[in-house]
């Protein structure tokens, strides 16, 4: 059994060093006329668009192409909101970083086949969802940053 078997975000560097890594995953809290997009993932928890950051991709960039392979919208970044790490399970972490964005082209969200529904609801009615509280925090910072 390896010395990091049980601790898989654990990288050694050289004999005895180790070093923590996270996958990093960036979210956008789209503010579409008073209401967000959210999508249900497979652990039916409702969460923000976006996905895992590639090798070389600006955060940003990541994250407008993310929101447009999962939603069919086109996206402009505004600033950050926050960063958190995730605990999926005790044994799968992430690194969140949100953005957020006002929407208002003329494209309609749509879901990809990547998540079970989506559902766009007025900023009030994500608090009373199933999703992390990460989240929530993402999406009430957005709102009053932001109106």
């Amino acid at each position: 059994m390896s010395s990091t078997e049980h601790r898989p975000y654990l990288v050694e560097r050289n004999p005895g060093y180790f070093e923590y890594q996270l996958p990093v995953s960036v979210k956008l809290v789209i503010d579409i006329g008073g209401s967000i997009p959210l999508l249900k993932n497979e652990r039916e928890e409702w969460e923000l668009p976006g996905g895992k950051l590639e090798l070389g991709e600006a955060p940003e960039l990541c994250v407008e192409r993310e929101v447009q392979e999962e939603l069919g919208l086109t996206v402009k970044v505004e600033s950050i909101i926050d960063t958190w790490v995730y605990e999926i399970t005790p044994m799968r972490h992430v690194f969140i970083v949100t953005y957020g964005a006002h929407y208002s082209g003329s494209e309609t969200a749509s879901s990809s086949n990547e998540h079970k529904a989506l559902s766009v609801v007025p900023f009030g009615e994500a608090e009373h969802l199933h999703m992390p509280e990460q989240y929530k925090n993402s999406i009430r910072k957005w709102r009053t940053l932001k109106h």
